[in-house]
Formats: C-alpha cells, structure tokens, sequence
C-alpha cells in the first residue's frame, strides 16, 4: 500500500492548517498588538527623566491604547466564537484545542509566541487589524463617505439597467459579487431586490461577515477602535483612540435572496450563463493572472448581462517572490476585454477612491480608479458578429 495520501486528503489537510492558522492571528490579536505599546514604553524607560516628563502626557495614551485593544479583542473573540461549524459542507470543530486556539505550547494570553512562528503570526495578525479597519468602512456611519465613492457608482448602474419602473420583481436577476469582503455591496443589491451572492476568499472577511450579517441583530451595538493600531501621522492622540459603532443598520433583517459563497472565485464559479450581472469592487486585481478573471467572468455571464466594475490596478501578486503575476495597464487591460468579447458600454478614468483610509490621518492613500460597464452580446447579437 502507497504511504503517499490522496490528493484530496492532502487538500483537506491544508485547509485545515490554514482554517487552524486564521483563528490563532484571531485569538493572539490581543497579545501581538499589545507588543507594540510595550516597544514605546520600553523605549520611554530609558530615555533621560527630562523626557520621562516631556513624554508623561503620550504615557497616560499608552495606557488607553491598552484599553482600546480590551475592546476590541472582545469583538475578534466574538468574530470566532462557533466558527469551526459555520460552513454547511465542512466542520473544523477538530481543528481547534477546547479553547478554540491551537496551542503552542502555553495559555495565549500570557505567553511568548516561538521566534520561529513570529513573523508569520505578526503577519496575521495585521490581517486582523485589518478586518477592524474594513468593518468601518463596511459597516459603519464612519465608513459612509468611502462606501459612496465605491459601491455608490455600482448601484446606480444597477438601477439604470434593471430600472424599477421596466422591473418591479427583480428577485429573477441574478448578481454576483466577487470578492465581497465583509458583504455591504453584496448586501445592499440584495436589498434593492436583486437575487445577490457574494463570493470571497479570506477566511479573515469570511469570519467578520458571518458575524455581522448572522450575529448583529441590533443597530450600532458594538464600538472597535480601528486606528488605534497607526502610530504615526496623528494630529492628536485622540484620532489613534476613535472609536466606530457598528453595524450602522441591523443586516440580520433577513434579506430573501441573498447569500455569500465561500471559496475560490475560479474554482466556485464555473457553471456558464449563469449571472445576469457580475459587479466587482476592488478586485479584478488580486487575481495572479487577471486574464482568467475576464474569461470567467464573461463565461459565467449570460448573453446580454454586464460586468460592472470599479476599483484600482494595484495587483496584490505583483513582486511577490514566491507568485507568478501580470500587471498590464488599464489601456491594455481594455483591449483584452474587448479580445475576450466584451462590448465596453461605460468607461471612466479617474475616479477618486480611498480604501479603509483613517480620515483624520495626515496622510491619506487614495486611488484615481477606472470604472467601467462591460455587455456580453446577447445571442443575436453574438450571431450578427460570428
């Protein structure tokens, strides 16, 4: 008998690493974040008592940021709590130690992370910290001036081609979304009556989105603390320690028809003519080879639907050493939709977005996107061309 597993045993295995991976940066968010506050109260310690004086006022914040990372761990440890039963098809309830983490050896909230397992872990960590800064800008009044320059342009272009007027029951039009997030857009076509799926990857967005839209009944019930992780580029130490509610409106008002799919765009989504529109928000970039996101996408659609889409072309797979990565620019990126079979309806060129930007920050990211409005031609059409 061969020593060597099935390939799908070996698939599970990896998932379940990598499932096991994702609630550790959850539960060590407190302890690695905490490391930074100790890193500037070390330093202060050994400065000359001048500075101990000079520096009294930004001790007593480090002493708030403390308090600001208690809030929210509490939401990270209410982001993981049940996950290991939240996909239908798999259970990782095995994954876990009976404290939900898998253990390196010692209790995690009071205990060293091996030197060999830091790096890796402070990355995920900053994943974590990440999800905080995305659920302002998903779920929160803060995010709102953001969520209109990215996901405003979308519905309204929804609306002109399926109007209201022409479409009174929408529930037959299929959207996808890919690349969801934490669900806002996905959500809000799905409240405009649209049959809307999200799609997304990242078991980080996977386990904040189950929690805000199965577990958030109530309005503006949960304060985090987005920023209190920058250190830098702060008028005021109060901008660090802003606090942000969420969710602004209780997404558990059960939406008919709408679902998030988990998993990997390519590998989910393969059934043709399927979606009467396709809308991706910040996404055709992460994708290692953006080709076979457009050939999918015009596949998946039926004759007839659009591609909306808006966002930048950072390309996330772009100079890592490990990945293999096309990053063409957008006037080539043009003409490989049109080679694929796309009809370009609607292009515009910089447009101004921001993505999950603290606005109080003295520097501030900000992208000049392209959007854009792509049809599959219907059949008739299709014939007139062949």
């Amino acid at each position: 008998m061969s020593s060597i597993a099935p390939a799908e045993e070996i698939d599970e295995a990896k998932e379940r690493e990598h499932f096991r991976a994702v609630v550790n940066a959850f539960k060590y968010y407190k302890l690695c974040s905490l490391d930074r506050i100790h890193k500037s109260e070390n330093i202060i310690s050994m400065l000359p008592a001048s500075h101990h004086k000079r520096l009294e006022k930004y001790r007593t914040y480090l002493t708030k940021f403390k308090r600001c990372l208690d809030a929210n761990n509490s939401i990270v440890h209410l982001i993981i709590k049940d996950v290991d039963t939240m996909f239908e098809n798999v259970d990782h309830s095995g994954a876990t130690t009976s404290n939900g983490t898998e253990s390196f050896g010692c209790n995690y909230s009071n205990c060293e992370i091996p030197k060999q397992q830091q790096h890796k872990m402070q990355h995920d960590v900053e994943k974590v910290q990440s999800v905080l800064k995305n659920i302002v800008r998903d779920w929160s009044e803060a995010g709102a001036a953001e969520r209109e320059q990215c996901y405003k342009p979308i519905l309204d272009e929804l609306d002109y081609r399926y109007p209201a007027e022409e479409f009174s029951d929408r529930s037959h039009i299929k959207v996808l979304v890919p690349g969801a997030g934490l669900g806002r857009l996905a959500w809000e076509v799905a409240a405009k009556g649209y049959c809307c799926q999200g799609n997304e990857f990242s078991l980080f967005m996977l386990f904040a989105s189950n929690f805000i839209l199965n577990k958030c009944p109530e309005a503006n019930k949960h304060t985090v603390y987005p920023w209190v992780h920058q250190y830098v580029n702060h008028l005021t130490s109060e901008h660090q320690i802003q606090a942000a509610t969420f969710p602004d409106v209780p997404p558990t008002t059960r939406l008919s028809h709408f679902s998030i799919a988990a998993g990997d765009f390519l590998k989910v989504y393969t059934e043709m003519d399927e979606w009467h529109c396709v809308a991706t928000c910040f996404f055709i970039d992460c994708a290692p080879n953006v080709i076979e996101f457009i050939e999918r996408i015009y596949a998946i659609l039926r004759p007839g639907g659009y591609w909306i889409n808006l966002g930048p072309l950072l390309y996330h797979y772009s100079d890592m050493p490990t990945e293999s990565s096309i990053e063409p620019p957008y006037d080539i990126l043009l003409e490989i939709i049109k080679d694929v079979g796309f009809e370009i309806l609607k292009e515009k060129t910089g447009v101004k977005t921001k993505y999950a930007q603290n606005p109080n920050s003295m520097m501030q990211h900000e992208y000049n996107s392209v959007f854009f409005v792509c049809r599959k031609p219907d059949l008739v059409n299709l014939i007139d061309f062949l």
